[in-house]
């Protein structure tokens, strides 16, 4: 019910300010098991890629932003809960697990499971390796996977603004994609993986970094206190 009624009240506010432009959205399946593979950008990403598509997208969002403090943190819960959005906690080990079974779930009852393979959004907005969960799910439930990419959504909602900027969306949709082969076999996943990614480079026209987008900003930030320690005191 709130999923609805959201999507019926963001929508036209959506098609009247930032004007998305559409490319391909005839690959979402209208029914059965789908996994639909973003580039991440923003937050936002969350919000405008749903609110396009004509069936119900369920995202396994980072647990982080259904506990985030302050007001921003109550405006992504409230968000996130109304899309109907389910919190993993994509920390590793066990946690991981624990999503790929969430999500293993989902695909069963016939849903519709929106993934960033890239586990954050981008620092940079360079394309980052992919992690393998997203070939696990698709192995074992037999779902496609439609590549997405998205874009000017760093522009429209930086990180940290909570208030977007009005500019245009774009996306685009490519055709599904099918797997199958031994879901243990870690090899396997990685390259499923791989060419999960390389189809959505393909469209998205990002330069693509062979690392993972949580160490790069692991990088970024070491960088940053380094720099700040070798700044002159003044006196």
């Amino acid at each position: 019910m709130a999923y609805t009624f959201l999507k019926s009240f963001l929508t036209p506010i959506l098609m009247v300010l930032f004007r998305p432009k559409v490319t391909g959205l005839r690959n979402v399946p209208n029914m059965g098991p789908v996994i639909v593979a973003s580039n991440h950008l923003s937050f936002s990403d969350s919000i405008f890629m749903p609110l396009v598509v004509p069936r119900k997208v369920t995202f396994m969002a980072k647990s982080e932003y259904f506990t985030s403090p302050g007001l921003k943190g109550f405006i992504k819960k409230l968000t996130f809960q109304a899309l109907g959005q389910v919190p993993v906690d994509r920390s590793g080990g066990r946690r991981s697990e624990a999503a790929i079974s969430t999500g293993l779930k989902l695909l069963e009852e016939d849903q519709c499971i929106g993934i960033y393979p890239e586990g954050t959004r981008s620092p940079d907005g360079r394309l980052y390796k992919g992690r393998t969960g997203i070939a696990r799910m698709a192995i074992e439930s037999g779902a496609p996977v439609v590549p997405v990419a998205m874009f000017n959504t760093a522009e429209i909602q930086p990180t940290g603004q909570v208030v977007p900027k009005v500019r245009r969306v774009e996306m685009i949709f490519g055709e599904p994609l099918y797997f199958s082969g031994d879901s243990s076999d870690f090899a396997h996943l990685r390259r499923v993986t791989d060419q999960i990614m390389e189809a959505i480079q393909k469209i998205s026209g990002q330069v693509y970094v062979d690392m993972y987008a949580s160490d790069a900003k692991s990088a970024l930030a070491a960088e940053l206190k380094s720099k700040e320690k070798k700044k002159p005191e003044l006196d």
